[in-house]
């Protein structure tokens, strides 16, 4: 039961997205933040756990003065949990959000390569999602805007994109920080109103007060629809389920979760 064990609250989660095999070698994307901090000591406990090597990966762009504390930040992370931390320093044309995006990634893979990983973890988040499927709407999206942020996607042939956090909330990752008691650097360009998701951060903080589970829904709502779009195997079950409740006249008030849980039975929710 999640809650009942708060340090080992999110390893289901991870370990449903990032199926890595023993052996295997995971490039952890680490700006030096907090939810990217929490990712590399959750990645790097299960990684000794599941015999899976964890390095660290950090893109410094050089674009703001704190830039060099937040490389000393990662560095620090690296000594403490033994892990190596790869660097990048890529120069950006210009410094809006795309271009610094696509320098990221593009430093990103050319770590991945450099070290032998073929996967590359980030720490995206329920409220990265939120952000993401509201500026998709309110640019006049249709269901691949509503889908969201992918929990998995090629960013080139031989490298894996996965963001096992997408279910997860800044407050339980804020536990997994807490647990581990690591550094982390607070990045000052997150309350530049220039950049249009910290407009939207900044609005829905006040929403998130009246609305505690926004997050959550959000997130339920842009998996079903991916899982519908892919035509995904538990998309269908949790079909199956919706019409035998349905068939029964016992679909009204059943939570997501338990046609998720029961779907991942491929039976029927209790009561």
């Amino acid at each position: 039961m999640r809650g009942a064990r708060p340090e080992r609250a999110l390893d289901p989660l991870v370990r449903r997205v990032a199926a890595w095999r023993p052996g295997e070698r995971v490039l952890v994307a680490c700006s030096g933040g907090p939810d990217s901090v929490a990712l590399a000591a959750l990645l790097d406990r299960l990684g000794r756990e599941d015999e899976v090597e964890i390095v660290l990966g950090h893109v410094n762009h050089g674009v703001r003065p704190s830039a060099g504390q937040d490389e000393c930040v990662v560095l620090a992370v690296g000594a403490r949990l033994g892990r190596t931390v790869a660097l990048a320093r890529p120069a950006p044309a210009r410094d809006d959000e795309a271009t610094l995006r696509a320098a990221r990634y593009a430093a990103l893979l050319d770590l991945a390569r450099a070290c032998g990983a073929r996967s590359i973890a980030t720490a995206h988040t329920a409220e990265d999602q939120t952000e993401t499927v509201l500026l998709a709407l309110f640019r006049g999206t249709g269901l691949d805007g509503l889908a969201g942020i992918a929990p998995s996607r090629a960013l080139a042939p031989d490298v894996a994109l996965v963001r096992p956090l997408l279910r997860a909330t800044h407050a339980e990752l804020a536990t997994e920080l807490r647990r581990s008691a690591l550094p982390y650097a607070i990045d000052p360009s997150n309350a530049d109103a220039r950049y249009r998701r910290n407009a939207l951060r900044e609005r829905l903080a006040g929403m998130r007060e009246d609305f505690p589970q926004l997050d959550r829904a959000v997130a339920r709502c842009a998996e079903i629809v991916r899982d519908e779009l892919d035509q995904t195997e538990r998309g269908a079950r949790r079909r199956a389920v919706r019409a035998r409740l349905r068939a029964r006249s016992a679909l009204l008030d059943v939570t997501f979760a338990a046609i998720d849980a029961a779907a991942e039975r491929d039976g029927l929710p209790p009561g």
